[in-house]
């Protein structure tokens, strides 16, 4: 099938016994399973995490939630730069790690690092493996029209997200889900599958193969975003250039020039849908306003035609099409580029 199935475990030990965890994440999906494993049988010993400087304005409001997740909870917290530095690596073998749990966090482990626990690493990982391997496989998911994706966790290699799999779990992709949306239902898939992976770990001998093999020939990529991936091309479908709101939201965004008589504009799609009631005129360009008047602002596609719902001006605030009509009036012919 190319995808993988749960795996299998080698021989079996009681299963009241604790795991010593180090925690490996940053991002708002780790903070379930984070949540989750604090709370466990198991005992985090220590919570490695990006420094918060290394977020480079992304997820302004909330740049670390693992760092706050744990900021009142008795745990050391780590933030090397780079935690594969020697100078790093030092204190994690000082833990006596069993399993170090990796989710979210935001730098590639070498394999000096992934020896540092006995039993090896694992990550959770928000996409059906070996699909949208990478750091951003929700929003690649979506833009791509997927109507199915899940979590996996795989046991780690210095490979990115190329280790054998442990667990997986599938769902259906909602035709109106945005990532945060998406983001936060996959986050709570993935906590039992963590739970049932470690359990495998707690039982696997050390020797007898555990996981099942990814599949290269099926694997995908799923690059780290760049503003410029918001840039609309108008030439496409009218279907896609949705799925790119959806998968863009909140960031880098979905954006377009308006080219006015005052100067260009740069506009952020906020809200949008495919028209599918009225054909699109022949002589029609991509980036054509078709209908601009009261809520409507209707734009000409290289497929179909895309209705805009809200927009945020650039240094303004998002507001409805009705309300930013009524304050910069553009014209039916007007062409965004």
């Amino acid at each position: 099938m190319g995808g993988c199935d749960s795996g299998r475990a080698g021989a079996e030990l009681e299963h009241d016994k604790f795991m010593r965890l180090i925690l490996m994440a940053t991002g708002p999906f780790a903070v379930t399973t984070s949540d989750a494993l604090v709370h466990s049988r198991h005992d985090v010993v220590a919570v490695v995490t990006r420094p918060v400087s290394g977020d480079r304005g992304r997820r302004k409001v909330q740049a670390n939630p693992v760092r706050e997740l744990f900021a009142g909870l008795d745990v050391p917290l780590l933030s090397p730069e780079d935690v594969n530095a020697p100078d790093a690596v030092e204190p994690l073998t000082s833990f006596h790690p069993d399993v170090l749990v990796v989710c979210d966090f935001g730098q590639i482990l070498s394999s000096r690092t992934l020896d540092v626990a006995r039993r090896g690493a694992i990550n959770l990982h928000a996409s059906l493996l070996p699909k949208y391997r990478g750091a951003a496989p929700i929003n690649w998911a979506l833009w791509n029209g997927e109507s199915e994706t899940g979590v996996t966790v795989i046991h780690m290699t210095p490979k990115l997200d190329a280790g054998p799999c442990l667990k997986q779990a599938r769902t259906p992709i909602d035709p109106e889900e945005d990532a945060v949306q998406l983001e936060q239902r996959l986050a709570q898939l993935g906590v039992e599958q963590v739970a049932e992976a470690l359990d495998m770990l707690e039982r696997w001998d050390g020797e007898t193969p555990l996981g099942d093999i990814q599949n290269q020939a099926h694997s995908t990529k799923a690059p780290k975003l760049k503003k410029s991936h918001g840039q609309v091309d108008w030439s496409q479908p009218a279907e896609r250039i949705y799925n790119q709101v959806r998968a863009l939201r909140p960031w880098p965004g979905t954006y377009t020039q308006w080219q006015r008589e005052k100067g260009p504009m740069r506009l952020i799609l906020d809200e949008v849908s495919v028209v599918d009631d009225v054909p699109v005129p022949e002589a029609a360009s991509p980036g054509q306003v078709l209908e601009s008047a009261a809520d409507r602002l209707v734009i000409a596609t290289g497929a179909g035609e895309l209705a805009v719902h809200r927009l945020q001006p650039a240094g303004k605030r998002a507001m409805s099409v009705r309300e930013f009509l009524r304050g910069y009036p553009i014209q039916v012919g007007a062409i965004l580029e």
